[in-house]
């Protein structure tokens, strides 16, 4: 029974000791997927840092500009999540359907940050609203932050 319970704690303690594995790494050491999107959307943009966040049963990436706009990608290099407080995020990236909700309905507001995962989208406007959509582009949420 001791030896279970040491054999526990030790696994345990490996988990957490390398659940957070943060480490930099060069635009070029980002998987192809990724550098193509931030190439075809952010052109001009210069990047401040990029950094690999290796956890125990995943991996993903984060890239910062100067500006202080943000993209996360999965392991795979596809995007995440994209927040673009000061610029909003680029048309490219915004799925037409979820652009077309956003023009209708308010026309003043740019798209400040967009967020993908298997099951859903979510939108923060720059009118304080935030927008969830399934993948089939419905309106599932609202929220407003003002």
């Amino acid at each position: 029974m001791k030896k279970l319970f040491l054999l526990l704690v030790s696994v345990f303690t490996l988990q957490f000791v390398s659940a957070d594995n943060d480490k930099p790494i060069t635009f070029a050491q980002l998987p192809a997927e990724a550098q193509q999107f931030v190439k075809q959307n952010f052109g001009d943009a210069k990047v401040a840092f990029v950094k690999k966040e290796s956890e125990i049963f995943d991996t993903s990436y984060d890239l910062m500009f100067v500006n202080g706009d943000k993209i996360e990608f999965d392991k795979k290099g596809a995007w995440t999540e994209v927040k673009c407080k000061h610029t909003g995020v680029p048309a490219g990236v915004i799925p037409a359907k979820i652009a077309e909700f956003v023009k209708t309905n308010y026309p003043d507001a740019r798209v400040l940050s967009i967020e993908k995962d298997r099951y859903s989208y979510e939108v923060k406007l720059s009118n304080f609203w935030e927008i969830k959509f399934d993948l089939q582009f419905n309106v599932i949420d609202m929220d407003s932050d003002d």
